[in-house]
């Protein structure tokens, strides 16, 4: 059977959840390669929350995915099948009331690649991903209605974790970005640790989490996921503008999604007790604005 690595073991999710299904997991990996017909090939990597087994089966070489099972795996599978292999990893098979996916065997991560270089190729990822969206998946138009109101709240109650001018800033371009007509699929979790090199294409998305609507949805993470690499405010905007040039983006429409994104994302940080998030937050914030 195979053996979990420890920095796996010691992710936070397993702090308050996942216990059985962890303890169980390489009886199950085992288990899934005996009902693929799959043999293990190297050794284990992993997410924060899903194992990654290389595995080869008649020669061929494939890439074993196991994580928790429940509506998570489901809706990836959902999001693998609809892009096919267009700017992301191929699925070639899934079980997901086991947790299991049988991929395409990727490479490295592009986050071992200078920050430039990687906001270059997700942007160019973002327009990669840009077919017509499903009609039934959540839109970001959606999206940021919700959490406008979220932010309303914020704004009015007596404990203000965000300074008024950032959450006027955000409820400003609100609007704007509830109105959009843009019906293309959107990747909601694009950040440079979620590609990997590969041979069909150069770089490839692994979970992708599909949405419909505003492709500049997730610039702001592709951002703020890298940031402790720029070194100032110029290198920030550099970055901005390098995304949007090669996704074929709206500046201005970018910009603003990069704002509400950014506010969204560190009111929720502070709400879940993040702390280094939330400051990068000020500072792309700060940059943009």
């Amino acid at each position: 059977m195979i053996e979990l690595p420890q920095s796996f073991l010691e992710m936070p999710r397993w702090w308050t959840e996942g216990a059985e299904w962890l303890a169980g997991l390489p009886r199950a990996v085992e288990s899934q390669c005996s009902r693929w017909g799959l043999t293990i090939t190297g050794p284990v990597a992993h997410g924060s929350n899903a194992v990654v087994v290389p595995v080869e089966r008649d020669g061929a070489a494939f890439a074993l995915r196991m994580s928790p099972p429940g509506d998570e795996v489901s809706e990836q599978v959902r999001a693998l099948r609809w892009w096919d292999g267009r700017g992301t990893v191929r699925l070639y098979d899934a079980d997901a009331t086991r947790g299991a996916m049988l991929l395409e065997l990727l490479g490295e991560s592009l986050d071992e690649r200078p920050v430039g270089e990687a906001v270059e190729v997700l942007g160019g990822l973002m327009r990669r991903l840009a077919v017509e969206g499903p009609k039934d998946a959540w839109s970001t138009q959606d999206l940021v209605r919700a959490s406008a109101r979220k932010m309303e709240g914020h704004l009015t109650g007596q404990t203000r974790a965000v300074a008024p001018p950032y959450l006027l800033a955000a409820l400003d371009v609100a609007p704007k970005l509830a109105a959009s007509k843009a019906t293309a699929a959107v990747n909601g979790d694009l950040h440079s640790a979620q590609v990997l090199r590969g041979r069909r294409e150069q770089w490839l998305v692994v979970d992708p989490v599909l949405y419909r609507g505003d492709i500049e949805y997730d610039l702001a993470r592709i951002l703020w996921t890298r940031l402790d690499e720029m070194t100032n405010d110029a290198e920030i905007q550099q970055c901005f503008d390098t995304a949007v040039r090669a996704a074929a983006l709206d500046r201005s429409h970018a910009r603003d999604w990069v704002i509400f994104r950014t506010v969204d994302y560190w009111l929720w940080g502070l709400s879940v007790g993040l702390t280094t998030d939330p400051v990068r937050c000020r500072r792309l914030l700060g940059a943009i604005l």
